[in-house]
């Protein structure tokens, strides 16, 4: 089979030759910068050149001998993007290691800490001493009640992750954006044999968190109700008139579209199932739905944490893919998500542990748990194999390297 018959198999609940494994596909499915140089040091690798296409995240973009050598069967659509040496400046990592960074973002340094800084002169992001990623500065709506939000797309683009873009999004509002996607995502398609994957977004809940701040957003979910429905109602208004263009550029070459809303803690969900009911799912599904009905493209979505109480709901709004499968969280026990929601949703996620066992145990150890986990999801389809969120500077290459033994040794 070739990567995109893989995982096409996969995604529709059929059983591939082997696992499919994605590193990169997406903005929580890679490996930090810093990562991503100790393995290459690790493994003699000096050719190429490391780029931090998601620079809030310090994400590499993997390169090609990284696909090739760990059999990844997955790519973002955002890497056609990637190939202009223009559009990057060199940088170094918290480490002292030599990157490239986005040159059409402009990072200052004042101190010890860099900052992302917009055309108006503010300091969107902070990266202070120490860190291995930006924080957010600016809250545009924090502490206000508006009357309404005719003027939400100049608010939204104070957001650090809005701002901070990958590649691909720094075109976005180009004239001939949807152009650009559509003729990218066929050169991808007809010179490669890997499954495209492409990011939309179409977040509510992390949108109302960014722009009031999370506080203030929780808050106003309670007590400034009529506030946040003009909100939400104004949200899926601008997603829904991207994703009708967007979608129809992308579907004759993508398997899978992007969604986020990271709605869960370790614990539990960061928010009632019964107001994400009344306030948030509906307006989701009308994405989700749109997706299902016009193409056959697969509704992705990312969301974190403990959310084994949302699935019943985001099946029957219209989710068909579902990442990171948090399997540390409250109630994300791998076989209890395979018995309950295995027919119905594809686990895209859930390899093994980055939060203790990646970083912190031995190789066997590492490639014990990568064949319990597959074991437990690859049967009947239904699997894509990535670790959990992306890789942070703690995991050492020996346990990378041990990871994607494991799981390309294992056949149906």
């Amino acid at each position: 089979m070739t990567s995109r018959e893989r995982v096409r198999a996969a995604l529709n609940h059929q059983e591939p030759d082997k696992v499919p494994v994605d590193c990169g596909g997406m903005r929580s499915t890679g490996l930090l910068g810093v990562t991503y140089n100790k393995l290459k040091k690790h493994l003699g690798l000096r050719e190429g050149e490391t780029k931090i296409y998601d620079l809030v995240q310090q994400l590499a973009l993997v390169e090609d001998c990284y696909l090739d050598m760990f059999q990844i069967d997955v790519i973002d659509l955002a890497r056609a993007f990637a190939d202009v040496p223009d559009e990057w400046n060199d940088w170094a990592l918290p480490d002292g290691s030599p990157v490239k960074v986005p040159a059409w973002l402009n990072i200052e340094k004042d101190g010890d800490s860099w900052f992302c800084v917009d055309d108006e002169g503010d300091r969107l992001a902070e990266m202070p001493k120490g860190s291995y990623f930006f924080d957010q500065k600016i809250w545009p709506l924090y502490g206000q009640v508006p009357d309404n939000f005719d003027d939400l797309p100049d608010k939204l683009k104070k957001i650090m992750w809005v701002h901070m873009t990958d590649p691909q999004a720094q075109h976005a509002g180009e004239a001939d954006y949807y152009d650009q996607v559509g003729k990218a995502a066929k050169e991808l398609y007809e010179n490669t044999d890997y499954s495209i994957m492409v990011g939309f977004g179409g977040q509510f809940f992390e949108l109302g968190g960014f722009i009031f701040r999370m506080d203030d957003f929780m808050t106003n979910l309670v007590i400034n109700r009529p506030m946040i429905e003009k909100l939400l109602d104004r949200l899926l208004e601008m997603h829904m008139e991207k994703l009708e263009t967007y979608l129809k550029a992308v579907s004759p070459y993508a398997d899978t579209i992007v969604m986020g809303d990271d709605l869960g803690t370790q614990t539990s969900p960061m928010i009632s199932p019964k107001l994400y009911r009344e306030l948030l799912l509906p307006r989701a599904q009308q994405l989700y739905r749109y997706v299902r009905e016009n193409s056959d493209v697969k509704v992705f979505l990312h969301s974190c944490g403990a959310i084994s109480e949302f699935l019943p709901d985001l099946i029957d709004a219209g989710v068909q893919v579902i990442n990171p499968v948090q399997t540390s969280a409250g109630g994300m026990e791998p076989e209890k998500l395979k018995r309950e929601f295995g027919k119905d949703l594809v686990f895209w996620g859930g390899g093994i542990d980055t939060q203790r066992i990646l970083p912190e145990a031995t190789p066997d150890e590492v490639r014990k748990e990568v064949r319990k986990n597959c074991e437990i999801f690859m049967k009947d389809g239904g699997f894509i194999f990535c670790q959990i969120h992306n890789m942070l500077d703690t995991v050492p290459p020996e346990n990378i390297l041990a990871m994607y033994e494991a799981v390309n040794e294992i056949a149906y």
